[in-house]
């Protein structure tokens, strides 16, 4: 795991070497990009009873000698949030949706392109199955229609599988939910849990220079 790791961060370094020039003249925005779910009310899923059959609806399980698992109601809120690291110029950009789902990540991307105008973007994520997909591959390939790799709008290039700690944006998740635990009397309410986390990755409450999110030791590039 290690070895791939360090191939793939080896490919990174290289692809930017290749892309120096461009991105400190501003020319290419290259953002590490990746996800998080909060979740309220994340209580237990199941338990167990003195039964050997799965429980049915209107027995009562005093009655049964055995034990089984039971599945439980679970009401849970959920909010997955988009986080993209600039590599260069340390803006961190946060967006809300309900899930993670490919639907969201193309829309997500599609703020990006928008935010940097006249400029083409590398993101560097993870393999997860939202990045991924006919969708995506549709979506790139409407944005990139008619141009040779070398000038392509968008560029998209992996991280080395199952190794999370590659990704400066997990160290930021981390350090936000992190503040969140400091903060607990606050949090009262999931619209109050969310508002404090939007509030902590406005204000970059986190520290980018940290040795798990250190993004410069993955290029030998100095800002412009």
């Amino acid at each position: 795991m290690q070895k791939r790791s360090k191939k793939k961060n080896e490919e990174i370094s290289q692809l930017l070497e290749s892309k120096k020039e461009e991105i400190q003249s501003g020319k290419l925005v290259v953002y590490l990009l990746d996800e998080c779910h909060l979740v309220w009310k994340d209580v237990l899923g199941y338990l167990w009873n003195f039964i050997k059959e799965r429980l049915k609806e209107g027995k009562n399980p005093s009655e049964l000698p055995e034990r089984t698992l039971v599945k439980i109601e679970n009401e849970k809120e959920r909010k997955t949030y988009y986080g993209a690291l600039n590599l260069v110029g340390k803006e961190f950009i946060l967006a809300p949706y309900k899930a993670g789902k490919v639907e969201n990540t193309v829309d997500f991307l599609k703020k990006l392109i928008q935010s940097n105008p006249g400029r083409k973007i590398l993101i560097i994520w993870d393999g997860a199955s939202y990045h991924s997909g006919e969708e995506m591959i549709k979506f790139l390939t409407e944005q990139n229609q008619g141009l040779c790799p070398e000038d392509w709008q968008i560029t998209c290039h992996k991280f080395a599988r199952y190794a999370p700690e590659e990704n400066p944006v997990e160290a930021i998740w981390l350090q936000l939910k992190n503040l969140l635990r400091r903060f607990y009397w606050l949090a009262k309410n999931f619209r109050v849990v969310k508002r404090l986390f939007e509030f902590f990755a406005k204000f970059q409450l986190f520290n980018t220079n940290s040795p798990k999110s250190d993004y410069r030791s993955l290029i030998p590039l100095n800002p412009p």
